[in-house]
């Protein structure tokens, strides 16, 4: 279990943490803002656009974090509000994920800049890079209720009886039971922030 890496690793325990909160904050605040640039004003009405965990994520959220190394968050937003329609509800949807691209190519800038200065710690930078370049790889999967299938269900619409169906009930939990899904995923993220450092720091 995560946990016992409070006593084994205690330092990666806690940048882990930190690092996972700060990201699923800052991607769900993506969605409220860009529902926001939509016309929906839900997220404010309902107090999420704040940088409160507890808010994004709940106490459950938290506590299953500490536990078992993951976690989820949701901003409540009402697409019936969005002035655009289905282009409203994609780009919401992609606001989360494309939020966690973001932030992992600018802790790799972060990382190649101060990689010999010791001025930041490189472990906290490649493993920020690597949380979020998951996230972003994750969350697009066209699976319910991840922001993947909101974005490919409005471009194909046969998607939509995904959610109906037993494999929309149980999709994540099939991907979590894939052997190597993790650490094919981990694999594909350490190949991308390795070949942008030999980028950035050949030149």
């Amino acid at each position: 279990m995560f946990l016992t890496t409070l006593v084994t690793h205690p330092a990666f325990f806690f940048r882990y943490i930190v690092i996972v909160i700060i990201s699923i904050c800052l991607h769900e605040l993506a969605h409220g803002f860009a529902a926001l640039s939509q016309g929906d004003d839900t997220p404010k009405k309902l107090g999420h656009i704040t940088l409160n965990p507890v808010v994004h994520m709940g106490v459950e959220s938290i506590i299953f974090l500490c536990l078992v190394g993951m976690s989820w968050g949701q901003m409540p937003v009402n697409p019936y509000k969005f002035r655009n329609g289905k282009f409203s509800d994609i780009l919401v949807s992609a606001a989360g994920p494309l939020c966690n691209l973001a932030l992992g190519f600018i802790f790799i800038a972060l990382l190649s800049l101060f990689y010999n200065s010791g001025f930041i710690s490189k472990d906290f930078l490649y493993l920020a890079a690597r949380i979020n370049l998951a996230q972003f790889i994750f969350n697009l999967l066209p699976i319910p209720p991840l922001d993947g299938f909101h974005i490919f269900s409005n471009i194909f619409p046969e998607l939509k009886q995904l959610e109906r169906s037993q494999m929309g009930a149980f999709g994540l939990m099939i991907v979590f039971l894939i052997p190597g899904f993790g650490a094919g995923l981990i694999t594909i993220v350490d190949l991308i922030i390795t070949n942008f450092l030999r980028l950035t720091l050949a030149f």
